[in-house]
């Protein structure tokens, strides 16, 4: 076990080391003149050469990537000479409203996905079996911006046309004074970003846990006289929990996609709409940012999840 757990870490570490090389190669070893473009169109030339100075891009690239690298690791991202901030300080602004939109939407899919695949497992070819691949249907159909316009139609723009609020537009609001106006600003952002995983986490769900109801132990579990509420959440579900980890750590690493979307059709302040700014206004610092930090926490959510299979699959401590 803790060489499986020392090896997983050291690959995480090597990851995020390949990752900071590709990205200082991709806009500081890249062709042009990176200090012009950080420090702006307008910028002086003694602005750019300070920004040159600053950044280091008059000495050797491996001295350069070294320092980049060291900066990087003690959490200083760069500066922002077009916002006049820290690069951390205008991303921990935009944090709280991505980290609720992401966890929020993680939470509600899975509440949603694993219920309607057990459901659709336990009477393969029923009423409830259909209506749930009626659900995955429809769910693996929709992208995520028609999803969210739909919702601003049906739950926004027609109760208000009506005379009365069903939903907010959108908009983030703080978790405190107040977590109720913060809950009910994120529940048609929530609802969009999550019924699409939603769909595909239920149609694993429910061919995982057939796959695993015909297995021995399972029929050795039923000639036992167990009930079958039993065997379906004691002895079946649990056998599913592996594999849809491993989804649940694929999946996080494409959640800022559609977290982007999501907010603009929403208007969430978060990274995503920050880093599309970012993009138009060609703030490479941000850019640089955003794509370091996000490469971080996808490698981080991946480890939590292969540290997971230890308590999930006995065999991993042996």
């Amino acid at each position: 076990m803790i060489r499986f757990i020392a090896s997983r870490i050291g690959f995480a570490a090597l990851v995020l080391i390949m990752l900071s090389g590709f990205v200082f190669t991709l806009f500081f070893v890249a062709p042009g003149d990176p200090a012009r473009v950080v420090a702006g169109e307008r910028a002086t030339e003694a602005q750019v050469a300070q920004v040159r100075e600053n950044l280091g891009l008059d000495r050797p690239i491996i001295e350069q990537y070294m320092s980049f690298l060291g900066r990087s690791l003690s959490g200083d991202l760069g500066y922002s000479y077009r916002n006049q901030q820290p690069v951390l300080d205008l991303i921990s602004n935009r944090m709280p409203a991505t980290i609720s939109l992401c966890v929020g939407a993680v939470i509600l899919w899975l509440c949603m996905g694993i219920p309607i695949g057990i459901m659709s497992a336990r009477r393969p070819g029923s009423l409830a079996d259909r209506l749930g691949q009626g659900f995955v249907l429809i769910g693996v159909s929709f992208p995520s911006f028609v999803l969210g316009m739909a919702a601003l139609y049906f739950l926004y723009f027609v109760p208000r046309q009506a005379g009365f609020t069903l939903f907010p537009p959108g908009g983030y609001r703080p978790f405190l004074p107040n977590p109720g106006l913060w809950a009910w600003h994120l529940m048609l952002p929530w609802f969009t970003l999550a019924f699409t995983s939603a769909a595909i986490y239920a149609r694993l769900t429910r061919g995982q846990l057939l796959e695993v109801l015909g297995e021995d132990y399972i029929r050795t579990a039923r000639a036992k006289g167990l009930s079958e509420r039993k065997v379906v959440y004691k002895h079946g579900v649990r056998s599913i929990f592996s594999p849809l980890s491993t989804q649940l750590g694929a999946d996080i690493a494409a959640l800022l996609g559609g977290a982007l979307v999501t907010e603009q059709v929403f208007g969430l302040q978060g990274i995503g709409s920050l880093a599309v700014q970012s993009v138009q206004t060609q703030d490479r610092p941000v850019i640089i940012g955003v794509v370091m930090l996000a490469g971080f926490f996808i490698v981080i959510a991946n480890l939590i999840v292969d540290f997971l299979y230890i308590l999930l699959d006995p065999r991993i401590r042996t």
